[in-house]
């Protein structure tokens, strides 16, 4: 208090003075139609700007929702996709009714909680396990492309054999043609990945998509994976042909998990055939 004493005492004159400015500056405000819309439209400008940054920050601290949103009608738009057929009929989709074409896949959604992509044999951990309905060796996917496959459950965890490991082998194909391979990853790289057993009567150019091929009991057929950065061809047949992932591994949040319906009957049947 004494301080507060003091200090009006040492500065009075210069704390007159600002008051007088301030009465002064109000007088002309009020009384001058043209100086009192100028400070309304600065002072509107002032307080649009504080609003506008605000609502940035409101919507910033809103994205975690609105991605969770987001992922539910992918998941959902996949699933009805999934239960239905379209068939292309010049220029017209047509939608034909699931009753008579049945699901093969279903989707659902988790969040990876845990991400490694810098050791030679990454893995991933979701949020979601055997009570909600999560099995092993399910594909895992997101907008972008493929993620893994599902390892091993516990009843409110998953981890899963990412593609940025050494024992993953996903079957593959290139989108322009029907030559099929594998993708593998050489441990370098967690942006680009390895494509091999490609038969040397493909004909594969710089900036090729590749995508899922189709032949496992995992991943659906057609799913984007990514580009052919570069490759070389010596002896008559295909070496180093290196695949630039749409997906950046390192950032990943919400994935999809694909299941396949008829994949138990399937594998009974390759087995059958294995067993004869």
């Amino acid at each position: 208090m004494q301080q507060l004493i003091y200090f009006i005492r040492k500065f009075k004159y210069f704390l007159l003075f600002i008051l007088l400015e301030s009465i002064a500056f109000i007088f002309i405000i009020q009384h001058h139609s043209f100086h009192k819309s100028k400070f309304i439209n600065s002072a509107n400008s002032i307080t649009g700007g504080i609003y506008n940054t605000a609502s940035s920050v409101n919507d910033f601290f809103y994205l975690k929702s609105e991605n969770h949103r987001l992922i539910e009608e992918n998941t959902l738009l996949r699933n009805l996709l999934n239960k239905s057929e379209l068939d292309l009929n010049k220029d017209t989709f047509i939608l034909n009714d699931s009753a008579k074409y049945g699901q093969k896949y279903e989707y659902s959604y988790a969040k990876i909680i845990n991400n490694n992509y810098t050791n030679r044999n990454n893995t991933l951990t979701l949020n979601k396990g055997t009570n909600q309905g999560i099995t092993t060796d399910l594909g895992v996917i997101n907008s972008k492309g493929i993620i893994g496959v599902t390892k091993s459950t516990s009843n409110n965890y998953t981890t899963v054999l990412s593609i940025l490991n050494k024992y993953s082998k996903i079957n593959v194909r290139l989108k322009n043609s029907n030559h099929y391979g594998t993708l593998v990853w050489n441990g370098i790289d967690y942006n680009i990945l390895q494509l091999i057993d490609i038969p040397r009567q493909a004909q594969i150019k710089i900036g090729d998509t590749i995508i899922t091929g189709g032949k496992s009991a995992i991943f659906p057929e057609g799913i984007k994976i990514g580009a052919v950065k570069s490759f070389k061809f010596e002896n008559n047949q295909y070496k180093n042909i290196d695949i630039l992932l749409f997906n950046d591994m390192s950032s990943i949040g919400y994935v999809q998990i694909v299941k396949n319906l008829e994949r138990v009957e399937q594998q009974n049947l390759e087995s059958n055939i294995l067993n004869e």
